[in-house]
């Protein structure tokens, strides 16, 4: 093997602009971990005239991709552009030149990974991608190699920080969803459109990465079951404050008996969950092993130096794999078949609030109606609306199967009393009262 590793970058804009900055000043600590000398050769951009982030000599950047693709002497390629169909043309490409590749883009590998990790196992290439989950946290590679011996049961995580910022703001100082979000685009945590983020599928897309790797599963992007944040109203968070309880967008992951769940939902976490904890735009992911027991990531989950991190740690994984002469070997097949768990199967509480008419014997309809689908509560509010007879009632059951809560809540809409039922959520954990 050479003295030198050339790399080459497909896209140089925030993120791209930190692989650059980190490759540069840790070249002194890369040659001692390595052995070799680290270089940026090409880099792969739209505009050769915008303004960068970062100091780069001009005669580096192109516009022609297959500078970077056709390039003999260019080792591996790093994937920061974005997009879908033509970073996966690309990095098939460098495939077939036998060129390495690292990738933040969490959208195609959720969607396309299983197709790219074949075409680098048939090319006796490397294809890594810590940094599209998560951003600096390193929970890929804990999963993968950190957690290699045991087996995982359950993954969890706050895995987006635009809804985490948003969530937190109106927990902790009490705003609207509407006002935390313009507060969150003001700052940047948020885009121009936040559809992606407050939808919930930027934590779909990551949980789809997640459950493949932690349980040796093809899940699909489509297994996984989603909803956002866009309806939260803050009285549910001002609620579940009262019960003990903090508003989070989780991505779930459970795999037993062979069969998975897989969702991301807005969820009351119990105060003691130590993901309740995790605020702001920061990610965590809570990871319990049959061995380990409980384990936790927690860090920056974006930006510009923590996900360049993860990439350049991901291009000295490269590198020590080209010098061993084992590059193209890490990829092991999905050990289990796929087979998603029925609603009766999966067991959870639930929180829910509604209005109902201000009257004699409607809790005890309402009480009967969860006791005919063998559904208990657990705490119970009561409190009186601004309206002539009608009172809002808040009440979080015991642990019971999706669809026996999915009937009542059926049989619970249909009631004369009931007004309207407001929302409900999944409850995580047990608040201390």
């Amino acid at each position: 093997m050479s003295e030198k590793v050339t790399v080459g970058l497909l896209g140089l804009g925030v993120v791209g602009s930190g692989v650059i900055k980190l490759i540069e000043n840790h070249q002194q600590k890369l040659a001692h971990q390595l052995n070799c000398n680290v270089r940026v050769k090409r880099v792969l951009v739209r505009n050769l005239e915008k303004s960068r982030d970062v100091d780069i000599e001009e005669d580096l950047l192109t516009t022609n991709p297959d500078d970077v693709l056709n390039d003999p002497e260019i080792d591996v390629v790093v994937e920061v552009m974005g997009g879908i169909d033509e970073a996966k043309d690309y990095i098939l490409k460098a495939f077939a030149s036998n060129k390495h590749v690292v990738s933040a883009n969490k959208d195609l590998v959720a969607l396309h990974g299983p197709e790219l990790q074949d075409a680098a196992t048939r090319n006796k290439c490397d294809f890594f991608y810590e940094a599209s989950v998560a951003g600096g946290i390193p929970i890929l590679r804990g999963i993968v190699d950190g957690l290699a011996s045991d087996r995982i049961g359950q993954v969890m995580g706050i895995v987006n920080g635009t809804t985490n910022y948003i969530l937190t703001q109106m927990d902790s100082e009490g705003v609207s969803y509407e006002n935390a979000l313009i507060e969150a685009q003001k700052l940047g945590f948020a885009e121009a459109d936040p559809t992606s983020d407050v939808e919930g599928l930027d934590a779909a897309r990551k949980m789809a990465i997640l459950g493949r790797l932690a349980f040796s599963t093809p899940v699909d992007l489509d297994d996984v079951e989603v909803s956002g944040i866009k309806g939260i109203e803050l009285e549910d968070l001002q609620y579940g404050d009262k019960l003990g309880y903090t508003m989070k967008l989780i991505g779930y992951a459970n795999f037993d008996n062979h069969e998975l769940e897989i969702n991301v939902q807005p969820t009351l976490l119990a105060k003691t969950h130590p993901l309740a904890s995790v605020k702001n735009e920061f990610n965590a992911v809570y990871v319990y092993g049959e061995a380990v027991g409980e384990t936790m990531f927690y860090g920056p989950g974006a930006g510009s130096l923590p996900t360049a991190t993860a990439i350049v740690s991901d291009v000295v994984s490269v590198i020590k794999n080209m010098r061993l002469g084992v590059s193209g070997n890490q990829f092991v097949e999905p050990h289990f078949k796929k087979e998603l768990k029925a609603p009766d199967k999966r067991y959870a509480q639930y929180y829910v609030r509604l209005y109902a008419k201000d009257e004699a014997g409607v809790f005890s309809n309402i009480s009967a109606l969860f006791h005919d689908q063998d559904i208990s509560f657990k705490r119970i509010l009561q409190t009186p609306v601004n309206k002539d007879e009608v009172a809002e009632i808040i009440f979080i059951t015991h642990q019971t199967s999706l669809q026996n809560f999915q009937h009542a809540l059926e049989k619970l809409k249909g009631l004369d009393a009931v007004l309207e039922v407001k929302s409900y959520y999944k409850v995580e954990g047990d608040a201390i009262s």
